[in-house]
């Protein structure tokens, strides 16, 4: 009975978005398709008329909040980021209508054409969007990357990937290895410069477009933090795998082109590849809690199979850099796995 009376609930609320879309469209309402969910609560439906498509977002205000939304999408357009224009709102409701950005996420075309061309092509535009989005960075526009917040994505690892997903408990040893670990990431992320952080800068939030590429997307959660996080999303991604003699190169190119730029990027490029590689380590240890939780909290499976990846990408920081190895060797005792011997810089 229950669900039966959330479907109905569904329902009505499809019925009252078809509604409103129809009232706010540019020409005659044509049909509503669904377009995309992502891991929110927020819906996407693609609406139709006779010569074009529109973006129509269902975000439930019991569970979402468009606001943060809106604001952020403005800011970044501002900064010449590409990001969706805002044609209608209803904050009431929890419904938008956007500009369409398109179905071609990164991830598919360079899945389909993953060409050396096209690849580094799709990321010099990725690295050029950010430079534009960092350079306008102003402190008191958006919430603190703080120690807290650093601190407590790192905090999902322990609880959702160990204690749920592994179900392992770790011994007093091993939550003091884990504790010290965190600390010296956090010194780490909280010692470099700030700039605004997108926060999940990757294949799936950027669209291949045939005007100002990319466009961007699923930006609610930016925040004002280290000038290497958005890097580390892009090409230690959790859904593509690069070479890292190319992740290296495409880092470079972005190092290159912030400095020429004015941000505040190391002036030796070890020493920013160096923060690059440990901001990635939050991220990773961030993304296996997020990633198990999305599973055992919100029955979304398909997260597991990415798992490997980002597991991957961790090990390799954290067999390279002191500081870190003790950490490593806390995941082989967890996981019940040898690695690869690695270097140590």
């Amino acid at each position: 009975m229950v669900f039966f009376d959330r479907r109905i609930i569904a329902l009505e609320r499809l019925e009252r978005l078809t509604t409103w879309t129809r009232h706010v469209l540019p020409a005659e309402f044509i049909r509503l398709e669904p377009a995309s969910a992502d891991a929110s609560f927020r819906r996407y439906f693609r609406a139709f008329t006779h010569d074009a498509s529109f973006i129509v977002m269902d975000a439930p205000p019991s569970h979402e909040d468009c606001r943060p939304w809106l604001r952020i999408a403005r800011l970044f357009r501002d900064a010449g980021v590409n990001t969706p224009a805002i044609l209608a709102e209803n904050l009431d409701e929890g419904f938008l209508l956007i500009s369409d950005l398109g179905s071609t996420t990164y991830l598919s075309a360079l899945t389909d054409h993953a060409s050396k061309i096209n690849a580094d092509r799709l990321y010099h535009d990725a690295n050029t969007a950010l430079i534009k989005l960092q350079l306008a960075s102003r402190a008191d526009e958006l919430p603190a990357y703080d120690a807290d917040l650093l601190m407590r994505e790192m905090r999902l690892l322990p609880e959702w990937y160990l204690g749920k997903h592994l179900k392992v408990a770790l011994t007093a040893d091993q939550q003091q290895v884990m504790e010290d670990t965190f600390q010296r990431i956090l010194a780490n992320n909280l010692a470099q410069p700030k700039v605004y952080v997108h926060r999940d800068w990757h294949s799936r939030n950027l669209m291949l477009t045939d005007h100002d590429n990319p466009g961007v997307i699923d930006f609610q959660d930016a925040v004002y933090g280290p000038i290497t996080y958005d890097l580390a999303s892009i090409y230690k991604d959790a859904y593509i795998e690069w070479e890292e003699e190319r992740v290296l190169d495409w880092c470079v190119r972005y190092w290159q082109e912030a400095r020429r730029a004015g941000l505040p990027v190391h002036d030796d490029f070890g020493d920013f590849y160096r923060d690059f590689e440990w901001m990635g380590v939050q991220r990773h240890i961030k993304v296996l809690g997020i990633f198990a939780r999305l599973c055992h909290r919100d029955g979304k499976d398909g997260y597991l199979k990415d798992m490997p990846l980002v597991m991957r990408y961790l090990r390799r920081a954290c067999a390279r850099y002191n500081g870190l190895g003790e950490f490593l060797r806390l995941l082989d005792e967890l996981e019940g796995q040898q690695v690869e011997a690695g270097y140590t810089f």
